[in-house]
Order: C-alpha cells, then structure tokens, then sequence
C-alpha cells in the first residue's frame, strides 16, 4: 500500500478506553522484552535505517516509554467514577 501524501482519506473513531489498555498492555509487554532481551524483543541490536539513520535498544526504550506516557495521557481522559446525587427523591 502506498503512503498516504495527506490526511484527508482518513477516517475513524475515537480509541475506546479498553482499546487504550489493550494498547498500553502491548507496550509494557515490549518494554520487558526489550529489557530482557527476549527473543520477541522489539530490537535487540542497533540497526541501519534508510539515510544513515539507526535505532538502538536504548532509543527503542526512549521511543516505547514515550508512547506509554502518550497513551496514559489518553487514558486520564476517561472518567473513572459516576457521581449521582440523591434529593427529593430522585436521582440527579
């Protein structure tokens, strides 16, 4: 699939806050590989990118950590309690 040159095809719905834990699960999930160095670990070594750019595990870590922060900003974004108020007999 080509890439996209704009955004404008693009559409979509607001991630739900089981999708965000899902998202945020996957990423702790590649942070304690990459810590390990497990065989699913994200990068286990540095490799060479396209016009001599590279990543490391140590940028990979940076990269995985940030998007966490990321993701738990999204998910403070959610209510976590309902507050109800009774008087007079009903339910505000």
């Amino acid at each position: 699939m080509a890439d996209l040159t704009d955004l404008s095809s693009v559409e979509g719905e607001e991630l739900t806050e089981k999708q965000i834990r899902g998202i945020l699960a996957q990423i702790d999930l590649d942070i304690v590989n990459l810590v390990r160095d497990g065989k699913l670990c994200a990068l286990k070594y540095g490799l060479a990118g396209p016009g001599g750019q590279s990543t490391d595990r140590a940028s990979n870590l940076r990269a995985l950590l940030d998007a966490r922060k990321h993701f738990e900003v999204m998910l403070n974004h959610f209510a976590s309690w309902e507050v109800s108020e009774f008087t007079d007999g009903e339910i505000e």
